[in-house]
């Protein structure tokens, strides 16, 4: 276990789902033959801290190579949201041509692209060359590394530091996340704001959002445990808004601990009662998981089985990470789902990792006039569902599986 917050061995187990590829690690047609790397995939929960994590059996920068394959800018609702953010904090925090904003993790550019429309300098921070690149055709500057003490410190010199630091959904992809919570408050300058989104532990658990789980997410992070961590590295949070991004995601504001520039809102209470209520800082709260996973899984394989001997015509769309989970963990091919649909040029023509279901474009969905389109990204199936609204012509079926069946 390579960083866990409380320096003891993690000794519950959350969650087991077997063995998978890295869900981002998509096929050539070259490579259907080849050897593939299966890893466990399993979480641990810590006895003292409640920090959950994966064991990183497959290495951080192992996943984040030069030919990722997931840009941000591909969903049309997370470029709604990330507009909508760059315009709350400039209302909020006042941010104009003389404050420097720096993203961690800032893909292709999607969000850091309206500050830039807004005239505030920006520096995107991307361990992926292939995203970086195409932020960089937008006239972002770019840096292309991982971020942490070493990087921050290296940052503190070479630029100035930043009033604002943020990060989406880059928190739980760190596999020393002391490490990088400990960059942040070295880079973030004097009156500066940190704000970080990440998937909600609590909404993991509650809705049963196992495929959320995969090896680039090494941690699993509840508010209570976040709060801990950033204290240790002499970080306030005085705010946090619960947002609906990723089925239910935190958004943590934060600052330099000795300096008291803003007050904590009411918010950080409330939630902190909230998850104790529900008892998250115990180990009881994660028992009973394994069970409900597993009766998804069954109701799953169940309708594919039966849609197979009706000779129903299935497909997929969205070849997002959580399918992939989703997939291998439920031992699924091309037998009973044909091909997945992606709207991304870099993962089309591919093939997912484990099961060698192909990735289309949308063409495929109207020569075939599938019986049911399995929406793996449930997060955005409303954005989907609107999308395909014509495959309702020929009488098509949304199907999602978790948190339970459904079929609209």
């Amino acid at each position: 276990m390579n960083c866990r917050f409380d320096g003891k061995p993690i000794n519950k187990v959350f969650v087991d789902l077997g063995f998978s590829p890295a869900s981002n690690s998509f096929l050539s047609e070259k490579q259907l033959n080849e050897c593939e790397n299966y890893y466990p995939l399993k979480l641990y929960v810590s006895e003292r801290s409640f920090l959950v994590q994966v064991d990183e059996f497959k290495k951080h920068d192992d996943i984040f190579s030069e030919d990722y394959v997931y840009f941000s800018s591909f969903s049309t609702s997370w470029l709604k949201h990330s507009e909508e953010y760059v315009k709350m904090m400039i209302a909020r925090f006042g941010y104009n041509q003389n404050s420097y904003v720096a993203e961690i993790a800032s893909n292709d550019g999607y969000l850091l692209q309206y500050f830039k429309k807004n005239n505030v300098p920006v520096l995107g921070i991307e361990p992926t060359k292939s995203t970086a690149e195409v932020s960089k055709a937008k006239g972002i500057e770019n840096v292309i590394d991982f971020f942490g003490v070493r990087l921050a410190e290296k940052l503190s010199i070479e630029k100035p530091k930043a009033d604002l630091l943020l990060g989406n959904n880059v928190l739980a992809h760190v596999p020393d996340i002391n490490d990088f919570v400990k960059g942040l408050s070295i880079y973030l300058n004097a009156g500066g704001v940190v704000t970080m989104e990440f998937p909600h532990l609590y909404q993991l658990v509650k809705h049963n959002q196992f495929d959320t789980i995969y090896h680039e997410h090494f941690s699993y992070l509840s508010f209570y445990t976040v709060s801990r961590i950033f204290a240790a590295h002499n970080l306030t949070i005085f705010d946090v808004e619960e947002i609906p991004t990723h089925g239910g995601s935190l958004r943590i504001f934060a600052t330099h601990a000795h300096e008291n520039i803003h007050s904590i809102t009411n918010k950080i209470t409330a939630l902190i009662d909230k998850e104790l209520k529900a008892g998250i800082n115990t180990l009881a709260y994660y028992d009973g998981f394994q069970e409900r996973v597993e009766s998804i899984k069954n109701e799953f394989i169940s309708f594919l089985l039966n849609a197979k001997k009706q000779q129903k015509k299935v497909v997929g769309y969205g070849a997002a990470a959580k399918g992939n989970t989703l997939i291998n963990y439920c031992g699924l091919k091309t037998d009973l789902i044909q091909f997945v649909v992606d709207a991304s040029p870099y993962k089309q023509n591919k093939f997912l990792p484990g099961s060698h279901i192909p990735v289309v474009d949308e063409s495929r969905l109207k020569e075939l006039q599938p019986d049911y389109i399995i929406i793996f990204p449930w997060n955005i199936k409303e954005e989907i569902v609107a999308q395909l609204n014509y495959a309702t012509n020929w009488g098509a079926k949304f199907v999602i599986a978790l948190p339970e069946l459904q079929i609209i």
